[in-house]
């Protein structure tokens, strides 16, 4: 069978079936998925947590916020903000080294897909230089 062959059947993935993911400071991944080309999963992070700094590599990454808040630092010295909460979705592109917090006073707990090959996160000392 082939990627495209149109008799591959759908695959599920049980709540109670997701295993630990990259670890990085600050912040709680479980994966559900991690094929050749794609990662896909939930991150937990606890009201006033920042994560490390780090980036994934080689992988774009789209994040939909379920519930709380998350805020991203990013680019020179971390001086690129965003902020989202539930409903809301992030881009992370292949490389951005970057830091994630939540601003809120509750968990924030998001659904996560990266697309693309190698290591799904590398984690690194600060951020990308002012």
């Amino acid at each position: 069978m082939t990627e495209h062959d149109p008799a591959v059947p759908c695959d599920r993935v049980g709540a109670d079936e997701l295993r630990p993911g990259d670890p990085t400071p600050g912040m709680s991944r479980q994966v559900a998925l991690h094929t050749e080309g794609m990662w896909s999963g939930t991150v937990d992070t606890e009201a006033g947590a920042t994560s490390g700094w780090h980036h994934h590599g080689e992988h774009d990454t789209t994040i939909y916020v379920v519930s709380g808040r998350m805020r991203l630092e990013s680019g020179p010295g971390g001086q690129a903000v965003v902020e989202a909460g539930p409903g809301d979705f992030i881009r992370v592109p292949a490389g951005a080294v970057h830091r994630e917090s939540n601003p809120g006073d509750d968990p924030s707990h998001a659904v996560i897909v990266r697309c693309g090959h190698g290591t799904p996160t590398i984690n690194v000392d600060g951020p990308a230089p002012a």
